[in-house]
C-alpha cells in the first residue's frame, strides 16, 4: 500500500514540476516596470549631476577665467603713478643693463619708454652717471635705486665684464627676481644664455618693435607688483 501511495505522490510530483519551472521562468524574466526605472533613473541624475557639475564649476573653469580676467584686466597709469605709489620710493622705474656697442639699440629703447604715458624713469650709464664717480660705485647706485632692470643680453654683453658685474648686483639685490629681472636676448644662442639667469623666462627680441612692447608690459607689471606688495606690508 505504502508503495502505491510512493508512486502515486511521485507521479503528482513529477507532473508538477513543469508548472513550476514555468512559473519561475516567468517570474525571472518579468520586465521591471517603468516607474522603477525612471525613479532609478532620477535617482542615479540626481547623485552624479551635482558632483560633476561641481567638478566642472571648481575645476578649470573658474582658474580659467580668472586667468583670462587677470589677463585682460588693464594696469592703468594712474594705478602706479599715483602721488602715494611706492613707485616714488626709488629714483628710477628701471636700470638698462647693456654694453656699450648696443649703445644705438638702448637709446631707442630709453626713447620708448620715456615717451609712454608712464613716462618710465629710465637708468642710462652713460647719460646719468655722475661725472667723477666710481664706476662701481654708480653700478651699484643705479642698480639698488631701480625698481627693476632690463638686460639686454648680447654678444657684447657676455663680452663685458662690467655687464656681467652689474648682472650679479641685480641678482644679489633681488635673489628671487621676483620679476624685476628682465632678460632680452638678442643674437644671442639660448646654448650662451648666462646660467645665473636660467631660471629667468626671457624676451627673445626679433622684432623690435613688439620687443619693446613686450619690455613696457613686463615693467609695468614689475611697477603694480611692487605697489602691492608694499600696499600689503603697510596692511599688516
Amino acid at each position: 500500500c505504502w508503495q502505491e501511495r510512493f508512486h502515486t505522490g511521485d507521479w503528482q510530483l513529477s507532473s508538477a514540476l513543469p508548472a513550476m519551472a514555468s512559473w519561475f521562468r516567468r517570474l525571472l524574466h518579468k520586465p521591471k516596470s517603468s516607474s522603477v526605472d525612471s525613479s532609478l533613473n532620477v535617482g542615479r541624475s540626481a547623485s552624479s549631476s551635482p558632483s560633476s557639475s561641481s567638478a566642472e564649476s571648481s575645476g578649470s573653469s573658474p582658474s580659467m577665467s580668472l586667468a583670462r580676467s587677470a589677463r585682460l584686466s588693464p594696469v592703468l597709469a594712474s594705478d602706479i603713478s599715483a602721488s602715494g605709489s611706492a613707485r616714488w620710493a626709488k629714483s628710477y622705474d628701471v636700470c638698462i643693463c647693456h654694453s656699450e656697442v648696443d649703445l644705438e639699440l638702448v637709446e631707442e629703447l630709453v626713447s620708448y619708454l620715456e615717451g609712454q604715458p608712464e613716462s618710465f624713469r629710465c637708468f642710462l650709464q652713460l647719460r646719468d652717471a655722475t661725472p667723477g664717480s666710481a664706476v662701481v660705485t654708480e653700478l651699484c647706485d643705479a642698480v639698488q635705486n631701480s625698481h627693476c632692470w632690463v638686460m639686454l643680453i648680447t654678444p657684447g654683453f657676455l663680452r663685458d665684464p662690467w655687464c656681467k658685474y652689474q648682472m650679479h648686483q641685480a641678482l644679489a639685490e633681488a635673489p628671487m627676481a621676483n620679476g624685476r629681472t628682465i632678460p632680452v636676448l638678442k643674437d644671442v644662442d639660448r646654448k650662451d644664455y648666462p646660467k645665473e639667469l636660467r631660471n629667468l623666462y626671457y624676451i627673445y627680441m626679433a622684432l623690435k618693435e613688439n620687443s619693446f612692447r613686450q619690455i613696457r608690459d613686463t615693467i609695468v607689471r614689475c611697477e603694480y607688483t611692487v605697489g602691492c606688495r608694499n600696499g600689503l606690508d603697510a596692511g599688516e
